[in-house]
């Protein structure tokens, strides 16, 4: 990864003048793309450092070098989001872009004629429809002061248990495909304080935590016991928006 890595990078380093980003083009050049030197220059690095990380040695890049050396290489949306992936870091653009994509995929969500909601990295919903509220009692309906966590209602809900049919089953798969999910964001701060807090006020997650089951997040058949609305099934099916693939769209369809 960390080749590929920094063959991007030079690539895209070779291919941007010097006018481009306001340097003069004077002087004899074997390329007539930027110098290793005035690109370590503009990102505030050492040309040492830039040359370990094209020459594909193990130095890390944070995400507000990557930003600079993305804005810097005039990359493109796609190309940002490739380099990203490559250093395996998260784009602090990320937020800024997250409100609008979440407001229009908020207007999908209400408009579906079924249970629907979507989930975060973290498994908050962000948003839901007044099916999925009526159907979530305790989660989605406002009743909980705590954040609309899907972990946080399914373990620490009474509400939960009551409305899930073969919780315990449910339950254990909902933690291997979490874990399947986050992958190698689990040390993020925000993800490890929810991991920690779960392991600390669910006896059955601090069991099945440890356990290393990874499983895919895969539709099928859910059935609940509803206290107004007594025994229903859904079919559910669970899609990823293209440009926000961190977010989950999970729909309960009539089975």
């Amino acid at each position: 990864m960390q080749d590929k890595l920094g063959d991007f990078i030079r690539a895209h380093r070779e291919r941007t003048t010097p006018a481009s980003v306001g340097l003069p083009a004077g002087g004899r050049r074997r390329t007539p793309g930027l110098r290793r030197e005035e690109l370590a220059q503009l990102c505030d690095v050492s040309p040492t450092w830039l040359t370990w990380l094209e020459q594909g040695r193990q130095v890390s890049a944070s995400g507000k070098l990557l930003a600079r050396m993305a804005e810097v290489l005039h990359l493109s949306a796609a190309e940002r989001s490739y380099l990203f992936s490559l250093a395996e870091r998260l784009d602090p653009q990320h937020d800024a872009d997250a409100v609008d994509d979440g407001e229009s995929l908020a207007d999908i969500v209400a408009a579906i004629d079924a249970p629907a909601y979507m989930l975060d990295r973290q498994w908050d919903a962000v948003a839901w429809n007044a099916h999925a509220a009526a159907l979530f009692g305790g989660w989605l309906d406002g009743a909980s002061s705590l954040r609309p966590n899907l972990l946080r209602f399914m373990f620490r809900a009474a509400a939960a248990r009551g409305l899930i049919v073969d919780w315990e089953e449910r339950a254990r798969r909902l933690v291997a495909e979490f874990r399947a999910d986050i992958g190698k964001h689990a040390g993020q701060p925000a993800l490890a304080a929810l991991i920690a807090e779960l392991s600390q006020e669910s006896p059955e997650f601090h069991a099945l935590w440890p356990l290393q089951d990874v499983v895919s997040r895969e539709g099928g058949l859910r059935r609940f016991h509803h206290p107004g609305m007594g025994e229903l099934s859904f079919n559910q099916i669970t899609l990823h928006p293209a440009k926000r693939h961190d977010l989950k769209l999970v729909m309960l369809l009539p089975a």
